[in-house]
């Protein structure tokens, strides 16, 4: 079955960096565009950025624009979430997600358009 499994989640300060993975396994992994959303408590899950099937095409939410990169290793199955700068307000559970979209260049920034979730790992910034 599908498994998408996220790790990297952890306690860091204001200004740091944290690195996240999510490894897929039971899916053409090539096939997918694949996304984070993070949700803060008593938030709604929201967008943070996605990546299309080749990597070739990528967009970021406003408020990780600059800070945060999305790529992905189609050889190793894993997409990869590079967040720099923290702030305490990207403190959330961060999720990863896959959208089977082959050969299209834009991503889906909705969180309906994903087919398969991650468990989630929680992301915690310290002031």
């Amino acid at each position: 079955q599908v498994q998408l499994v996220e790790s990297g989640g952890g306690l860091v300060q204001a200004g740091g960096s944290l690195r996240l993975s999510c490894a897929a396994s039971g899916l053409p992994f090539s096939n997918y565009a694949m996304g984070w959303f993070r949700q803060a408590p008593g938030k709604e899950r929201a967008f943070v950025t996605a990546i299309n099937w080749s990597g070739s095409s990528t967009f970021y939410a406003d408020s990780v624009k600059g800070r945060f990169t999305i790529s992905r290793d189609n050889a190793k199955n894993t997409v990869y979430l590079q967040m720099n700068a923290m702030k305490p307000e990207d403190t959330a559970v961060y999720y990863c997600a896959a959208d089977f979209a082959p050969l299209r260049m834009v991503v889906d920034t909705t969180s309906q358009s994903y087919h398969y979730w991650g468990q989630g790992t929680q992301v915690t910034v310290s002031s």
